[in-house]
């Protein structure tokens, strides 16, 4: 068997972390196995579905480094969908319903009010063919539910939740097809499903009770269901369920410097018992990822944690991983003393800046010979090899001075700050010359 998985998002707006999430856990699941992961565009609502966010989706999942073995449109399937619902009909597993939204919303009401669970009576399937043939002759189009098998109570072996039981007596029958002749997302799924040989569909808890339903589908069909894995939702920092973060498409971490490493190192591993910890790669998360690992409690999503693990992903990165996004003339030497300094690629223009100069200082007076003292040792010293420690150590045998008097000012003439990358890596970036003329200027 090759492990099929496959993400099916809807064109209908933007993939929020949420929709990254699932489509990196079947991801990961699929080349932990070997197998294939599929794309599928579910655009039967072809009212709302637009071929800018198909092309937004793609973009989406490359950027978050995921490649896929092929791509399906739903909307080039409806001639399966015709035949495979004929075939369900034809064996009474659908049947047309010609009740109104409102009507239906009434018997909910009275069925909650008499303490019973809100489930369709089936009271479509004692209607005769005059009584269908009168409706339609009325203007009233059926919508078309699956008839649920009552006789055998559902069950299947979660990957995440474990054994799952469902009482269908205690489901309504699902609707699979408006009146307008249009798909609801459960039928079609499924026959694409068995059409594609998916073995695996990973998704979110709330699709629990459609499963069930579907389950149901799949053996109206001959065909065995695949596994199913309903993963924990997403949770904002204060713990509940974010709308914030459902509304948050990727443009907003591309805008706030997020990797793609680094929020694919956050959304494989939070809801699990392995460390969200930085990577260089998506190795590491193909190589450790294993459903045993997923927890059943809702998996808490923190931006502040993200953006600390951000910074350690940057931390890791090579300058080939982001030659194409430092400033010109920024070499390897320049991104290697700036690197461990960064919360963000974009940050090392800063710092870029910095060793470019000019910069400016404000500097106390005692200083200032200090520092005439050490523009003559840095225009002395050797700077072929060590100048940071050549000229610590020839101010310090000249002026006494050791510690923060001696390395404080030094630092503030030379780059302006009082903090950054080590001087040993920053000072040859700065220059013999440079560095003597912000010598100079200070002491001035």
């Amino acid at each position: 068997m090759t492990v099929t998985t496959r993400f099916a998002p809807s064109p209908t707006g933007r993939l929020h972390v949420g929709n990254l999430r699932a489509a990196l856990h079947n991801w990961l699941f699929t080349r932990r196995n070997g197998g294939k992961f599929l794309l599928r565009i579910d655009d039967t609502d072809g009212a709302r579905s637009e071929e800018r966010f198909v092309e937004a989706i793609r973009a989406d999942l490359a950027w978050l480094g995921l490649d896929w073995d092929g791509e399906e449109r739903q909307s080039a399937r409806f001639d399966a969908y015709e035949a495979r619902f004929a075939a369900l009909r034809d064996a009474g597993r659908v049947y047309a319903c010609y009740e109104t939204p409102q009507e239906l919303e009434l018997k909910r009401k009275i069925q909650l009010g008499r303490g019973l669970p809100p489930v369709y009576d089936r009271a479509a399937l004692a209607l005769s063919d005059g009584d269908r043939a009168k409706l339609e002759g009325e203007g009233i189009r059926p919508h078309w539910r699956f008839r649920l098998d009552h006789d055998a109570p559902i069950a299947w072996n979660d990957l995440i939740r474990g054994p799952q039981r469902f009482d269908p007596k205690l489901m309504s029958d699902p609707v699979v097809r408006r009146a307008d002749g249009s798909w609801l997302y459960l039928l079609p799924s499924v026959i694409d499903d068995i059409d594609m040989a998916v073995t695996h569909v990973v998704r979110g808890e709330d699709h629990v009770s459609n499963t069930a339903a579907q389950v149901q589908m799949f053996e109206a069909m001959g065909a065995a269901p695949p596994s199913f894995a309903h993963e924990a939702l997403l949770t904002g920092s204060e713990g509940k369920l974010s709308k914030r973060l459902g509304a948050t498409d990727t443009d907003h971490w591309r805008e706030e410097g997020i990797e793609p490493l680094a929020l694919a190192a956050k959304l494989a591993r939070i809801g699990t018992s392995l460390p969200v910890e930085p990577v260089a790669s998506l190795a590491p998360l193909i190589e450790r990822f294993d459903f045993a690992t997923f927890g059943r409690a809702p998996a808490r999503f923190d931006e502040a944690e993200l953006a600390k693990l951000n910074a350690q992903t940057v931390h890791l990165m090579s300058f080939d991983q982001v030659a194409d996004r430092l400033p010109v003339g920024m070499d390897a030497a320049a991104w290697d003393a700036v690197r461990p300094n960064l919360e963000r690629v974009a940050d090392a223009a800063e710092w870029w800046r910095v060793i470019e100069g000019p910069v400016t200082t404000e500097i106390d007076g005692d200083d200032r010979d200090y520092l005439r003292a050490a523009a003559e040792a840095a225009a002395a010293i050797d700077w072929s090899a060590d100048p940071w420690h050549a000229l610590t150590g020839r101010v310090k045998e000249t002026t006494g001075r050791k510690g923060k008097p001696l390395f404080l000012p030094l630092r503030r003439a030379l780059t302006g700050l009082d903090h950054g990358p080590d001087m040993a890596a920053l000072l040859p970036l700065i220059g013999r010359e440079r560095a003597i003329e912000r010598l100079e200027a200070a002491a001035s």
